[in-house]
């Protein structure tokens, strides 16, 4: 069930934005009176799921949701309609009008990323105002995985800073890494301030790290406390199998007791015997269960836990929304533009994803203002790469465009062809293999 809501919020999302993106060149394409042919969601090989005309242009619903598109008349496009660019230019057609008009319809799908990413985040701002968890109030410190671990932090640290450099919110501090590479951590240990000597290559590590498909928040997450209870069985449960209930509350594994719930993982993962030894309270009773484990060293026990942070909120009037929004849009670009040095590293190649890496990252759950968020940072993210320089791309349009605004020549047009195709079998290529990451990491 968690895959289909996924899968949904995924769906939801991109016909979203591809519509709204196609509405941009669409709209500025009317307002110069240039002709619209088609206005598709989504591609259409083969079959539509509908599509009807209505005066000049016809509209409809492909079933391969990888995109969607406009043909406009008189455009060099993944259509390749060459026959109709060998026939003298009509009055309504795009190559007809001057370079000015056609730059903005190029740019219009972008423009509307943009606004739509800004009103979003606006709304969000004015409608449940901004929650995070300061990273001091991560009071019980962090869990590392192997890789911090090694990079000298441990359990129970509460970080403080890097490069001396105050971390604001716990969740910026992986991404912070990432994009700053900092020599440095400071963290308070056992109530003392503890500088820790970052490995040089961390980043290099953290990329691999991820492409083997891990997630970055599994690196470092808030530790949190665990008295033992219980919310729920799994679907297979040695634990329910050997007489545990719902209403138990674990005490003890192995004749150890835990404090934490990464503790409480610990004592099952690491045990050598494929029986565990577990104390239970029932009530006021004490008792002693013998759970077997299978090869995958789980019990079936979901445990009950209590977020017990002190997160910040800010609320926001509309007002006060409008350049809060703004302010969290222009962060999310930057964020995103700092990103393209990482493939200076050959691992940042192995960590790109396609399609499963995008919808994964929808919970598992309906939950409109993570529905909300993540569209409006794939919104960013469509309006930032169909701005690249690229044939077949937007930016690869405007490029042309401005090539002609500047020398007032048009570029030839079978070099404009030539260019096309080109740019098509390399979005082909890039689309391929960050799909193929994507399975590869399904294996790993």
């Amino acid at each position: 069930m968690e895959v289909l809501v996924k899968i949904l919020q995924f769906l939801l999302s991109l016909s979203i934005l591809v519509m709204l993106h196609e509405l941009g060149h669409f709209v500025a394409a009317k307002i110069f009176k240039v002709r619209v042919e088609k206005f598709f969601i989504f591609f259409n090989p083969w079959f539509s799921l509908f599509r009807f005309k209505k005066g000049e242009t016809e509209y409809g619903m492909g079933w391969l949701p990888l995109g969607g598109y406009v043909k406009i008349a008189g455009m060099i496009d993944e259509s390749m309609d060459l026959e109709q660019m060998k026939e003298p230019a009509k009055p309504y057609e795009f190559r007809s009008k001057p370079a000015w008009q056609r730059l903005i319809i190029m740019i219009g799908g972008v423009f509307v990323n943009f606004v739509l990413a800004f009103f979003i985040y606006i709304m969000m701002m004015y409608a449940w105002g901004e929650q995070y968890l300061p990273a001091e109030n991560a009071k019980y410190g962090v869990v590392c995985d192997s890789l911090m671990l090694n990079a000298g932090v441990r359990d129970g640290d509460i970080v403080v800073s890097l490069d001396n450099k105050k971390v604001e919110r716990f969740g910026d501090i992986i991404i912070n890494i990432l994009m700053e590479s900092p020599k440095t951590m400071q963290v308070i240990r056992d109530g003392e301030l503890v500088n820790i000597n970052l490995p040089s290559t961390l980043v290099n590590d953290m990329l691999a790290y991820s492409s083997k498909g891990f997630s970055r928040g599994d690196l470092l997450e808030p530790r949190l406390k665990y008295d033992g209870t219980i919310l729920q069985f799994g679907d297979k449960s040695p634990a329910r199998d050997a007489g545990m209930l719902v209403t138990d509350t674990v005490v003890e594994i192995n004749g150890r007791g835990f404090t934490y719930l990464n503790e409480y993982l610990d004592l099952i993962r690491s045990s050598q015997d494929s029986v565990l030894d577990v104390k239970v309270l029932r009530g006021f009773d004490t008792l002693f269960l013998s759970i077997t484990m299978g090869a995958d060293k789980v019990i079936g026990v979901y445990p009950k836990v209590v977020y017990d942070f002190e997160y910040a909120v800010k609320e926001y009037s509309f007002l006060e929304a409008i350049p809060a929004g703004i302010d969290k849009g222009i962060n999310q670009i930057q964020t995103y533009l700092k990103q393209f040095k990482l493939f200076k590293n050959p691992e940042a190649f192995r960590s790109v994803g396609g399609f499963i890496s995008i919808g994964s990252i929808f919970p598992g759950y309906w939950h409109w203002p993570s529905f909300w968020s993540l569209t409006a940072m794939l919104s960013l993210i469509l309006g930032v790469m169909n701005l690249l320089p690229i044939p077949a791309l937007d930016g690869g349009h405007v490029m042309f465009l401005l090539y002609e605004v500047i020398t007032r020549r048009k570029p030839n047009e079978k070099f404009m062809e030539n260019a096309q195709i080109v740019g098509m079998f390399f979005l082909l290529f890039l689309l391929l293999f960050a799909n193929i990451n994507d399975i590869l990491k399904l294996f790993m």
